[in-house]
């Protein structure tokens, strides 16, 4: 056992003091009868006798007095192994994405490092080898306590990306060039990366390195399937090990339902499993992540987009679509089968069950009775793909009259109309060799796919020219006569190869270029934009270290649409999802092409799992000491002889327990990373840039909140700058945002305020005066010039879920929650100010923003001399009195909602309190 306070046992030197405080007592009273007063003289009071307390009471109270003195004396029973530095150390931590497994036994092993190094009375530097963001970079941080690493190092996480080992070694070469030296405590992932040798000389010249491990622990990652197995397949890589490991893989909806479960099976030795799970079409459509068992963090997780959703494709089959070769459907299921769910019989069979697409072959749409059903299918929204053929081309022949000009097509499932006979190698209309295809355009759903060179077409039907051919046309030969058309018939889209589905006119069916168009086709079938491949997708949510969704980090950038599939997640690119609903893609951590592989050890090894926090006992012997002196008070109680009261126990019982809960939060320490808002009520206003504008901003909520302090019941703390994609902006009730002209928004800023004021906050958008470009012909000369924030108010709520308007009144409830208000002014008068509509349910019925351009900062603002710099026009200190005033309604609006609302009951609720 250790003494953290050995001094403290000075208090002993109090037992043989106790000892004798209860050696003598006096006797118990008695009842005396009084005699005649002559007699009062004769009477000797006998010398009082002294009698010892029992021995159970003196060892009760010398129990106390012991527990007491030993509990301040920190006793503390290390429990840590050895080996543990004795010296200032630099503390190196593995926080990536591959140490999210045992982060808990990470974290117990510093918690009993820093325990020995608060014992020895030494500090710690920290280095943590995972950037927190993409604006911070790694540094070694200065020394500082241990009790204070502590606070920091506890409510941490890991990244949701890689640790980066050369940026690492980089802040230890400039931490050598110091010339500070010291031991070296690096707790390790396991994970192999590109600078590791580099690092490991790094760390060297610093000092002895002491590396923490948990040997052979399960690094895994779920990384996209190899090629030609199913959507909902993927292929689980982990770094190999010498014993058979086993799991299962969770199928799960975006709401945390299980849909299925798959075993996972890794025999010893093996770096990787292909797992392919097999759910009908309408539950794989609803999975939403893959989930792993076990492995905590992002790389556990899989998030599907809409590129993984099988759609049901119907295939109307023919009596000789069997046929090897030359079927009609031969070459269209073996391009299909991967990637979809084929569905195979006559119209009637296929349209009883929902579908995305609907492929006809040549000569399957013959009948007028099911050409009607398949156009009223594709109005409902469906996608019909035709392939041309003989029988097509006499169904155009017929449509036109046979004659030699062309007429309308009068067909709505063909997406343009089209020309007698068929264009062929040798023939009237035909080419002297075959024709290749041409570049697909950019507007294509085709247009990131690669043309193979062999891909030629000898045979096909020409569509009649018209000015807007080339708006339908998707594919087209060199000669610029179309290969793919398309066209919209109600809610769905039709679209026409203008060659057969078997080689017979072409050879793209043999060609991988097929397979492609037809998925990209059926992804465009199911409400799916695909973007261009430069096209940047912003980041929507983000993957933190514990594999929840939450808005992307500081830093987040834009991806390009062809970079998924073949980028590593950083700070720059987290993963998560990216790009609006319709186009969205999902950013995995197994998306990294990169091998896994075990980490060679660096200096002396050892097991984290064996180094874990000491064990104090103090808090217990102080708790026992407190019992025990509370339990020597009830026994003083009951040796009085007097009645028992249960109202003096209570009151002994209370008291007691209010000494020791004042003790313990005297002596508790507020960790320095807990924000205070956390502990008190506080404004905040949205960080600008501009120093100026975001200095008005803090002086002007601590004058308001210096005001309401005085003036309600309300106890508001200094105002905290915030920005919402890095900050949490849950504990604010009331956000102010200053509006600057050359103010930008962003989805991961737009996505924190949605939720924000989703869950109750308030945002007070100020555009700090009139924009000159928006302000009416009689706008007053005291509303103030603010040029260029009409625009930037408009790129600011882009995005926001904001409800409709109206012009706040005096009717409002905003108007009367604390004062009786009929103006809203603030530096500046006579422009409206915004609330949502009254009776809108959003919120319970509180407004979620309200919208202005008085400039209520400037006439809150108090500088720290206690002046207010900034004069309110017209009308000065009365302006800056009502300026207060609305700024009080609008925090007791935030605090208490619609709550004012209710005095309309009020007669109602006296009339039935006098019944």
């Amino acid at each position: 056992m250790i003494l953290l306070a050995p001094w403290m046992l000075l208090g002993l030197l109090a037992l043989p003091l106790v000892w004798w405080l209860l050696h003598a007592r006096p006797p118990a009273p008695r009842t005396q009868s009084f005699p005649p007063m002559r007699l009062l003289g004769a009477l000797t009071a006998p010398p009082p006798d002294a009698t010892s307390a029992p021995l159970w009471r003196v060892l009760l109270r010398c129990l106390a007095v012991l527990g007491l003195v030993l509990g301040l004396a920190q006793p503390v029973f290390p429990r840590g192994q050895g080996g543990l530095p004795d010296a200032d150390c630099l503390i190196v931590l593995d926080n990536g994405w591959a140490a999210a497994g045992t982060w808990s036994q990470r974290i117990h092993a510093l918690d009993g490092l820093l325990d020995h190094l608060a014992r020895t009375g030494h500090t710690a530097r920290l280095l943590l080898t995972a950037r927190n963001d993409a604006l911070d970079p790694i540094t070694v941080q200065p020394a500082v306590q241990a009790d204070l690493l502590r606070s920091q190092i506890d409510p941490m996480l890991p990244r949701a990306w890689a640790a980066d080992r050369i940026a690492a070694t980089h802040a230890l070469k400039a931490l050598a060039d110091q010339n500070w030296r010291g031991p070296v405590v690096y707790i390790a992932d396991g994970l192999a990366t590109g600078g590791d040798a580099d690092f490991a000389a790094a760390l060297a010249s610093i000092g002895p390195v002491h590396d923490m491990q948990v040997p052979q622990s399960d690094i895994m990652l779920l990384a996209p399937p190899a090629s030609g197995q199913g959507n909902l397949a993927t292929r689980l890589r982990t770094v190999p090990r010498d014993h058979p490991r086993t799991g299962q893989l969770r199928l799960e909806t975006a709401t945390g339902g299980t849909l299925g479960l798959l075993p996972v099976n890794l025999p010893a030795g093996a770096d990787h499993a292909d797992l392919a799970p097999d759910l009908p079409a309408e539950l794989r459509n609803k999975v939403d992540h893959l989930a792993l068992d076990g492995m905590g963090g992002p790389a556990g997780i899989r998030l599907l987009d809409e590129r993984e959703r099988q759609r049901p494709v119907g295939l109307i089959a023919t009596g000789s679509s069997d046929t090897p070769l030359m079927g009609s459907l031969f070459y269209l299921r073996r391009a299909l089968q991967p990637t979809a769910e084929l569905r195979e019989g006559d119209l009637d069979t296929l349209l009883a069950r929902p579908l995305s697409v609907i492929i006809a072959p040549d000569g399957t749409l013959g009948s007028p009775d099911s050409r009607k059903k398949v156009a009223a299918w594709v109005r409902a929204g469906g996608t019909l793909i035709r392939f041309a053929g003989p029988l097509l081309i006499q169904g155009a022949d017929a449509t036109n009259g046979g004659s030699d000009t062309p007429q309308p097509q009068a067909d709505p499932l063909v997406p343009v109309p089209l020309m007698d006979g068929a264009r062929v190698l040798g023939g009237a209309m035909s080419w002297s060799r075959p024709e290749h295809l041409a570049p697909f355009p950019a507007t294509s759903p085709f247009h990131d796919l690669d043309i193979p060179a062999d891909v030629t077409v000898s045979r096909q039907v020409l569509a009649q020219p018209s000015t807007d051919l080339d708006s339908h046309s998707w594919a087209r030969l060199d000669d610029g006569t179309p290969l793919v058309t398309h066209a919209a018939l109600g809610a769905g889209q039709v679209v026409l190869f203008h060659v057969t589905s078997t080689a017979e006119w072409s050879n793209l069916p043999l060609s991988g270029l097929f397979v492609g168009m037809l998925q990209h086709l059926i992804d465009q079938a199911s409400g799916i934009e695909t973007p261009a491949g430069a096209t940047l997708l912003a980041p929507y949510m983000a993957l933190d270290g514990d594999g929840t969704l939450v808005a992307p980090p500081a830093g987040a950038q834009a991806l390009r649409a062809d970079a998924f599939g073949h980028t590593a997640p950083g700070p720059e690119h987290p993963p998560g999802l990216y790009g609006p609903r319709s186009s969205r893609r999902a950013l995995n951590m197994g998306d990294d092409p990169a091998a896994l592989a075990a980490q060679a050890p660096i200096g002396t090894v050892s097991d984290l799992r064996g180094q874990v926090a000491d064990l104090s006992i103090g808090p217990v012997l102080l708790v026992l000491a407190a019992v025990l002196l509370l339990a020597d008070g009830l026994v003083s109680i009951l040796q009085r002889g007097q009645p028992w009261r249960g109202r003096g126990l209570a009151a002994l019982v209370l008291c007691c327990g209010m000494g020791m809960a004042s003790a313990a939060a005297q002596g508790a320490d507020i960790p320095p990373d807990v924000p205070r808002a956390a502990l008190e009520t506080r404004l905040a206003y949205i960080v600008t840039g501009h120093p100026e504008i975001d200095d008005v901003s803090k002086e002007g909520l601590q004058g308001l909140s210096d005001y309401v302090n005085a003036r309600t019941s309300a106890v508001l703390g200094h105002p905290d700058g915030v920005t919402p994609e890095r900050d949490d902006l849950s504990y604010y009730p009331l956000i102010y945002w200053p509006v600057t002209p050359d103010a930008l928004t962003s989805p991961a800023r737009t996505t924190a305020l949605n939720t924000y004021m989703r869950h109750g906050g308030i945002l007070l958008i100020d555009t700090q005066g009139q924009d000159p470009a928006t302000a009416p012909e009689n706008a007053s000369s005291y509303t103030g010039s603010a040029p260029g924030t009409a625009a930037a108010l408009k790129r600011m709520t882009a995005g926001l879920d904001i409800p409709p308007l109206a012009q706040l009144d005096s009717h409002h409830v905003l108007s009367h929650t604390f004062y009786l208000l009929h103006d809203f002014p603030g530096r500046y008068d006579g422009m409206p100010v915004w609330v949502a509509q009254e009776g809108d349910s959003t919120n319970d019925g509180v407004s979620p923003v309200i919208i202005g351009s008085n400039d209520w900062a400037h006439a809150w603002a108090v500088d720290e001399a206690g002046n207010t710099p900034y004069a309110p026009v017209p009308d000065g200190a009365e302006q800056r009195v009502t300026a207060y005033r609305f700024g009080v309604n609008a925090v007791i609006y935030a605090l208490i909602g619609n709550y004012k609302a209710d005095q309309v009951h009020v007669p109602a609720l006296l009339k039935r309190l006098g019944e």
